[in-house]
């Protein structure tokens, strides 16, 4: 078994964190089943936040008992103090339990610290003073803000994205949050669904031994792939950093990583698969994304007002009206009939 601790926490775990976001797509019964189903095949770390509908409900009802035995990491997206106690305290409630190791600070436009007007850092200050919570953290998909939640020495951890498609300001954080024993919690390890490859996936993110990857699981098929990285961990080989050369190829780029920050859209236009339609289809099964049901999605890229708020919620700094232009442009070029390979979009 191979592990990861998460910096100054002590926090040690299985290098599989288990990210419950995709939980809250299916049945409560289904999702307990999953989740003691990694737990029992080795997997102690589960990231859920206030934001994922009944993700804490389904984890509160999975892990009643044995709350000692596992690691919980979640999230507000508070905006002051007040907001910070209601979320905190839904947070636990639906746990079932009495305190949160690892309580985030859900991608704030700005990295709080004692002093500021939200006066969010005072509140997670006092949390811990009350044992709510053990550990002050953030995560982002902002540069500027991760960076400076790392130099500031206030958080005990950050969450971010990371993969093999990510390139040298990635890799600086990596490196800055060792330097300041802070743990580095790795979302996005398959960047939206765009790998497909979890083994080269795993690979890559254990050659940075702080670095502790989170996988969003929704099928038992998914949870049993990454479960059979516990006994047996997948390590770098020549294979595998020939087919992460060659994703970083036809990836890398201004590519929709499916975050979903740019939502919602006046007009109903589904922005975080429709930008990134072309390699949806290139990377995934087709069938849904060509069905009436997905063509109509895609057409309603037509009705696009260009008001620009898209593009000014993303945290890549993409020109997402573009991108929503290019892929339809593709996407009506398949329908009558392109042939698609991975290079001619």
């Amino acid at each position: 078994m191979s592990t990861v601790t998460l910096g100054k926490t002590g926090i040690v775990t299985d290098r599989n964190g288990f990210g419950a976001l995709p939980i809250q797509r299916i049945p409560k019964e289904d999702a307990v089943k999953l989740l003691r189903k990694a737990y029992h095949g080795g997997m102690t770390f589960f990231d859920t936040a206030r934001a994922y509908t009944d993700s804490e409900e389904k984890l509160g009802c999975a892990f009643e008992g044995m709350r000692s035995h596992i690691y919980i990491a979640t999230k507000t997206a508070a905006g002051n103090r007040d907001e910070f106690w209601k979320d905190l305290e839904t947070s636990l409630t639906l746990l079932k339990t009495d305190y949160i190791d690892i309580y985030q600070f859900h991608n704030p436009a700005f990295c709080p610290k004692p002093g500021d007007e939200s006066g969010l850092y005072e509140a997670a200050l006092k949390a811990k003073e009350q044992g709510k919570i053990r550990f002050i953290s953030i995560t982002n998909h902002r540069l500027q803000v991760a960076r400076e939640a790392v130099e500031s020495d206030l958080y005990d951890t950050l969450q971010f994205p990371f993969c093999y498609l990510s390139g040298e300001p990635e890799l600086n954080l990596v490196s800055g949050c060792q330097q300041h024993n802070m743990g580095f919690i790795a979302m996005k390890a398959l960047s939206g669904g765009l790998i497909t490859n979890s083994a080269a996936a795993y690979a890559f993110a254990a050659q940075y031994p702080d670095v502790l990857p989170i996988w969003g699981v929704q099928r038992e098929h998914e949870l049993d792939e990454f479960l059979s990285y516990v006994e047996h961990p997948p390590v770098m080989t020549d294979q595998i950093r020939a087919l992460i050369e060659q994703d970083r190829k036809q990836l890398c780029g201004s590519f929709c990583r499916g975050c979903g920050y740019c939502m919602p859209c006046p007009v109903g236009i589904e922005i975080n698969n429709c930008a990134r339609m072309s390699l949806l289809l290139r990377r995934s099964p087709s069938d849904s994304h060509l069905s009436q049901e997905g063509q109509a999605k895609m057409m309603k890229i037509k009705e696009c007002l260009h008001c620009g708020k898209c593009a000014s919620k993303c945290p890549y700094g993409l020109d997402t009206p573009t991108l929503l232009e290019q892929n339809l442009k593709d996407y009506e070029e398949i329908l009558a009939g392109k042939e698609m390979n991975p290079t001619n979009f």
